[in-house]
């Protein structure tokens, strides 16, 4: 099979490394300083874990290399602006947007968008970085550098935030993974969990749009979509090109991995759809180094990425998996007494959703 090149060197692409290797599929991670020359991408398939990059020599070759997976795409999914635009275009839900350019638009935006606005830039937002919530009042905390170069949104009152995760390969096959359920605190994905198929009709609905995506772009891979539920309405949130962290607990959830699903779609090969048959849970670990107490517990499969631990920064997450869901439930309390408080709401968010 033909080599894949990532472009990123995150724990994206490693964990694609990973999934790569039972299949015998070399996986190599590529920086974006690294050289052209240093690099045989004549025989090999090229992807990415980042959407968005800076110039250099070798991202300059990228955008011009036919191996490049979806090379014309990421421009117009990674600029928020180009996502929102994309997406009225196909009539799909989002949250009501303008494109904030001065700051005397503040009146007319709160009259339209009542007392919650969100401002993102439209590059390089994540995590909660580069995201500010605002109400009347509160507009002149904004760095000034934000008008011409960010959009606002209405904020949205939701019931949950869910992603749905799915793949196409260039024959235009798509497969999708259950919905997955996710709690985030301040910007960051705390936690995740998903069941077996439940509600077919957000499901069905969510399928739907994804798969109108997938085709519109013509897209081959794994792609997610976040989503807000406001009664049994969905509202995209916003579209990922690539592997995502809601999707993390089809590492040890599922029969195939996002992961190897990703790779089989770029290398054209079989894509079932994935067996998904009992509860899974994920935690994210963000800033705190390895316990190995976590291990303590059967249910607990822990992926590190042996990064550098410093606060805010995910640095492995935990999967969780039991057909049963008191079982599971039971297995997350225990994780929970071994981390520190600021996980507590999420790991409670996940032990309720199995037993609720």
């Amino acid at each position: 099979m033909k080599p894949v090149y990532v472009l990123g060197t995150g724990q994206l692409g490693r964990m694609l490394r990973q999934a790569g290797e039972p299949l015998g599929i070399t996986v190599c991670q590529v920086g974006i300083d690294a050289a052209p020359s240093d690099i045989p991408f004549r025989n090999a398939v090229i992807t990415n874990e980042i959407e968005q990059w800076s110039a250099t020599d070798l991202t300059r070759k990228l955008t011009r290399h036919p191996n490049f997976i979806n090379r014309h795409i990421f421009p117009r999914l990674a600029d928020r602006l180009m996502q929102k635009q994309f997406l009225d275009q196909l009539c799909l839900s989002t949250a009501p947007w303008v494109l904030l350019i001065r700051d005397n638009q503040w009146p007319e935006v709160f009259i339209s968008f009542d007392d919650l606005a969100i401002v993102k830039r439209r590059e390089g937002s994540y995590d909660g970085r580069g995201q500010w919530q605002i109400k009347p009042g509160w507009q002149d905390t904004l760095p000034q550098d934000c008008y011409g170069h960010c959009i606002v949104e209405k904020g949205i009152h939701f019931d949950e935030e869910v992603s749905l995760v799915g793949a196409r390969s260039a024959d235009g096959t798509q497969v999708f993974y259950p919905l997955t359920y996710n709690f985030h605190q301040t910007g960051i994905l705390r936690a995740s969990v998903a069941f077996p198929l439940q509600d077919s009709c957000l499901q069905t609905q969510a399928e739907n749009m994804l798969s109108r995506i997938l085709d519109e772009l013509e897209y081959v891979g794994v792609m997610a979509m976040e989503c807000f539920i406001v009664g049994k309405k969905l509202i995209i949130n916003e579209l990922a090109p690539r592997v995502h962290n809601s999707g993390h607990w089809t590492q040890n959830g599922a029969s195939i991995s996002q992961f190897e699903l990703h790779l089989r779609a770029i290398l054209e090969l079989p894509l079932p759809i994935p067996v998904v048959s009992a509860p899974a849970a994920m935690v994210n670990i963000i800033g705190n180094g390895i316990n190995t107490a976590w291990l303590e517990d059967p249910l607990v499969h822990l992926h590190w990425y042996d990064k550098e631990v410093y606060a805010g920064r995910k640095v492995g997450h935990v999967n969780l998996t039991h057909p049963d869901r008191i079982t599971l439930s039971s297995s997350l309390q225990k994780l929970a007494k071994l981390l520190p408080k600021e996980y507590q709401p999420g790991v409670y968010w996940a032990k309720q959703k199995q037993t609720g």
